[in-house]
């Protein structure tokens, strides 16, 4: 199957990261190379864009869209590992960083790699296949209460305890192997009413899996922090979340970052020296249009949040 991603708030992405024809830049998530490749068309041949991603297919599929440049460093990697990641390639900063945190296109309707509760397919939805653990160990090896503890927490799955509960009655009599025998667990464990919402009953519990097997939540806010001490003067940070955990942890790391003075407010003089590392730039999420929305239904939870580094 092809790769096929459609970048989500391409626009308002390429505008914020404010990008300098020489400057270096960081795609965080390469995916199919659509907000990279909008990046290098604004790059002169002094500048530089390194596109990380954790997934083989996304990277090959990448290199051939942006074929033309010559600037493109692609690295298999996960961006949490940026700060040893820049020190490999010699870069000591950069001015900008972009991180699309969605599931690429591909990897939901690829029914091999086992993502979506749409296709029937084995148990997986790693990132990168290399790694060791994926859908099936958590679903087969995690206790009970690891199982509601991941659902409730990373899926705010109001039915986590009974769905945790069916799961491990289940595998007693054999494992479970694929998508579906997963969804149809997960129905069996819900009241008749939560069948009938809009929202399909496995999206949940399918994606508080994905963020376990992955580590998505896990490592986010030390590399939001790593990325913008990455940052040159002015550089920007721009994330965008496609869930309410994920856009938490930005917000507040991003506030951290920029440093509030805890002085009560009748006090002359700061005395808490408080360290600002930067600015946020939107205090409210960008969010698609209309048009965009119309074009891709998976932008409608997608939210865009800009940090601007100041040394």
């Amino acid at each position: 199957m092809e790769f096929k991603h459609k970048s989500v708030l391409l626009t308002e992405c390429i505008e914020n990261l404010n990008i300098k024809p020489s400057g270096i830049y960081v795609d965080g998530t390469l995916g199919g190379g659509g907000h990279s490749y909008e990046i290098l068309k604004r790059l002169n041949d002094d500048g530089k864009l390194i596109g990380i991603d954790r997934d083989n297919e996304a990277l090959k599929a990448a290199g051939e869209k942006l074929q033309e440049f010559s600037n493109l460093y692609t690295v298999h990697d996960n961006h949490a590992n940026i700060i040893n990641i820049l020190k490999e390639l010699n870069i000591s900063s950069v001015d900008g960083i972009l991180l699309d945190l969605g599931v690429s296109s591909y990897q939901l309707d690829e029914q091999s790699r086992g993502f979506s509760y749409m296709h029937n397919a084995k148990l997986d939805m790693r990132m990168n296949q290399e790694d060791s653990m994926s859908a099936y160990d958590v679903v087969n090896n995690y206790s009970e209460d690891e199982l509601e503890r991941i659902f409730y927490e990373y899926g705010e799955e109001r039915y986590s305890k009974s769905i945790a509960k069916k799961i491990c009655e289940r595998r007693k009599e054999k494992p479970i192997i694929t998508t579906f025998e997963l969804v149809d667990i997960i129905k069996a464990s819900m009241p008749a009413k939560a069948l009938n919402e809009k929202q399909h009953p496995a999206k949940r519990v399918f994606q508080a899996i994905r963020i376990e097997v992955n580590e998505e939540l896990i490592k986010l806010k030390q590399t939001i922090i790593d990325m913008i001490m990455s940052l040159n003067d002015g550089g920007r940070l721009v994330i965008i979340t496609f869930h309410s955990l994920e856009d938490k942890i930005v917000k507040h790391t991003f506030e951290e970052m920029e440093g509030r003075c805890t002085c009560p407010k009748d006090f002359p003089v700061c005395v808490c020296h408080f360290k600002s590392y930067g600015k946020i730039l939107n205090k409210k999420p960008i969010i698609s249009n209309e048009e965009e929305l119309q074009d891709n239904a998976r932008a409608r939870s997608a939210k865009l949040r800009v940090f601007e580094r100041k040394l």
